[in-house]
């Protein structure tokens, strides 16, 4: 065959010379209808439109049905699934020993908002550069369908009863913690999930991603603030997204309200339309005030709630070399003998 012939058989490739295929992963264990396994897509076609190479990427969990999740999707990424909560301080060293991976990590509800609530907070406050994707379903679902600490005050379940207690609220937390990335979007809107997880993935410090998931075996319910039919008709989108990777700048010029058809750098196009709310997420106040707005109105305000571009980030603040530190040959990493034998001499 020749190389074209070659290219139609394998598909559609990217500018690394990669098809789609290239960034799937095993084929899902997950119940079918999963939010989870409509995550995984997306991130699958991110990936792949942002001409990232998988081996560039890697992959972090916990444990729950979400952190299965990293198999269904880049498996030729690195990938680590750790201890139950615990997935932010693994991220942590993997990413400071090598900083020229990016880093996905997938948690659920349970394994980020209670046992794993103390680790989240730091990896935020540390500004770990990392995506950081909570897919949120209320319920514990691999344990069979006990209330998680996001599920909604006086949701009812079958054999657990009604919940007593107020919600975590993954945002909130998460932008009270001074995370400079802030997002939530809803499963059953793929577009806006993409275009989220795109301007995650070029965020320089911690991209918080809450992402509600409907569980379609434990917690569906019409009136389950996590189901299907609840955010189908409750979702209020901050704006329409459309994400440009940093290039030559376009420039476009049209009114407020308008649609407007862009010819992008590989050829594609993209549709704008000009914001109808004058949302700033550069404002702290204003993304707090939304926040409680929508918890207060009961509705899922979806889009990119918040972002700071000014905070450093972990690997700023300890000035590494451009070098990998995994990379580094022992005797670069360790003092000199004759250094060690001068310090213990000054010692004894």
């Amino acid at each position: 065959m020749t190389d074209q012939t070659t290219q139609l058989a394998r598909g559609q490739v990217n500018q690394v010379g990669l098809t789609k295929n290239d960034y799937r992963g095993n084929p899902s264990s997950l119940c079918q209808g999963c939010g989870h396994n409509s995550i995984s897509s997306q991130i699958i076609a991110a990936c792949y439109e942002m001409n990232i190479v998988p081996e560039k990427i890697v992959k972090f969990s916990g444990i729950g049905c979400s952190s299965k999740s990293p198999f269904y999707f880049l498996n030729r990424s690195f990938g680590f699934n750790g201890l139950h909560g615990r997935m932010p301080s693994l991220a942590t060293g993997a990413l400071f020993g090598d900083i020229s991976l990016h880093g996905i990590g997938v948690s659920g509800d349970g394994d980020t908002a209670s046992i794993g609530m103390g680790q989240f907070k730091h990896i935020v406050r540390r500004n770990v550069p990392m995506v950081y994707i909570v897919e949120n379903n209320g319920v514990y679902g691999l344990t069979k369908g006990q209330f998680s600490a996001t599920a909604d005050e006086g949701l009812e379940l079958k054999k657990q009863g009604t919940n007593p207690y107020l919600p975590v609220d993954i945002a909130w937390e998460a932008l009270v913690g001074h995370a400079t990335f802030v997002a939530r979007s809803f499963a059953g809107d793929p577009k806006q999930v993409k275009e989220l997880i795109k301007a995650a993935l070029s965020h320089k410090g911690i991209a918080i991603l809450d992402i509600i998931s409907p569980c379609v075996t434990f917690n569906n319910q019409d009136t389950a603030v996590h189901s299907y039919s609840w955010g189908k008709e409750h979702e209020v989108a901050l704006h329409d997204l459309s994400y440009v990777p940093p290039a030559e700048e376009i420039m476009v010029d049209y009114e407020d309200g308008q649609l407007k058809e862009v010819t992008m750098h590989d050829g594609s196009t993209i549709l704008l339309k000009k914001l109808e709310r004058d949302y700033d997420p550069t404002n702290r106040a204003e993304a707090m005030r939304v926040l409680e707005e929508s918890n207060k109105d009961c509705c899922l305000i979806t889009g990119l709630i918040y972002i700071d571009e000014t905070q450093p980030t972990l690997i700023e603040l300890y000035n590494l070399p451009a070098e990998p530190l995994n990379r580094l040959p022992e005797e670069r990493l360790r003092p000199a003998r004759e250094t060690m034998e001068k310090l213990n001499a000054l010692m004894f």
